[in-house]
């Protein structure tokens, strides 16, 4: 009858063994299999034009006008020309511009990289609030838009 109580201990020692390695090799099997940060590769960079008020089309500002107290990021079609957005809210100042860095396709996509710079020490913004965005114009591409 001692035989019995040994077996049950292998058993359940072999069972504990086999789950400590399953879960192990599951771990890292799933670890292997994380995305990886997708390398981009620029095919070209897209001309663009930065568009002043009076340019954009009717519709668009529309919209521009009523998300414009909030960070937005929206693109716009016409028929053959594609605007891209980048509105940064609501500042407390004025003396804000906007810096295009860069606007490039890849196979997937095309990036749209903007940055909001401050008012330049020494100057003397408005005190009263700012809505600072950039519009620019570009020929229409089929990729998805990254806004960076």
């Amino acid at each position: 009858m001692n035989i019995t109580p040994r077996v049950k201990t292998r058993h359940s020692a072999c069972f504990v063994l086999l789950a400590v390695v399953t879960a192990a090799l599951a771990l890292a099997l799933l670890s292997g299999c994380a995305p990886m940060k997708q390398e981009r590769k620029k095919i070209k960079d897209v001309d663009f034009t930065i568009l002043n008020d009076r340019d954009i089309p009717e519709k668009l500002a529309e919209t521009i006008d009523q998300k414009k107290e909030a960070e937005f990021k929206i693109s716009f079609e016409t028929d053959g020309d594609l605007y891209l957005v980048h509105g940064y809210g609501e500042q407390e100042t004025g003396g804000y511009s906007i810096v295009v860095h860069d606007l490039y396709l890849t196979e997937n996509a095309l990036y749209f990289d903007t940055e909001l710079l401050g008012p330049e020490n020494g100057s003397n913004p408005q005190k009263k609030p700012s809505y600072p965005y950039i519009v620019v114009k570009t020929k229409k591409y089929k990729q998805n838009i990254v806004f960076e």
